[in-house]
């Protein structure tokens, strides 16, 4: 019997995977292939492409977002939403890990380990997804993220 899924979630999932395939792409071409503008100074410092130095916060927003879209699509597709939010934070954390060493600008010279990042990750994926499809998250998760985020804008306001 053939698959069942909405015709939606074939799209959004092409679409997901255009949206990954734009962020590796670049990262498979040689230096010199990629190094031009702002890029030519990464290119001859590192050694190879996955070797690009901390990653930035416009790079971790990015990946943040990534995480967040796929855990949604997951969720939608019948994926339970925490399976789904751990498989798009553990894709997330890899990738940091093997594209920059582990390191993060804001977090000094120190890589951090798989399972910092897989935390980070994860925690960005379903604050992300509270955003992007607050029905697909579970309500008493949607409560604990809202509760963090406010308890995180006092630390910052006072």
């Amino acid at each position: 019997m053939p698959c069942q899924r909405p015709p939606c979630v074939s799209r959004a999932l092409a679409w997901v995977l255009c949206l990954l395939l734009l962020v590796v792409s670049p990262l498979s071409l040689p230096p010199a292939a990629w190094a031009s503008g702002t890029q030519a100074a990464a290119a001859t410092a590192a050694a190879s492409p996955f070797d690009l130095g901390p990653a930035s916060s416009d790079q971790l927003a990015l990946y943040a977002r990534i995480a967040s879209v796929n855990t949604c699509i997951a969720a939608r597709a019948g994926e339970g939403f925490e399976q789904a939010a751990g498989i798009a934070g553990e894709t997330i954390a890899e990738l940091i890990l093997g594209v920059h060493g582990g390191l993060i600008q804001t977090s000094g010279d120190t890589p951090l380990t798989l399972e910092e990042l897989r935390k980070g990750s994860i925690n960005a994926a379903v604050i992300g997804a509270t955003e992007i499809c607050p029905k697909q998250v579970p309500a008493d998760l949607t409560k604990k993220v809202k509760q963090a985020l406010a308890n995180a804008e006092g630390l910052t306001s006072g």
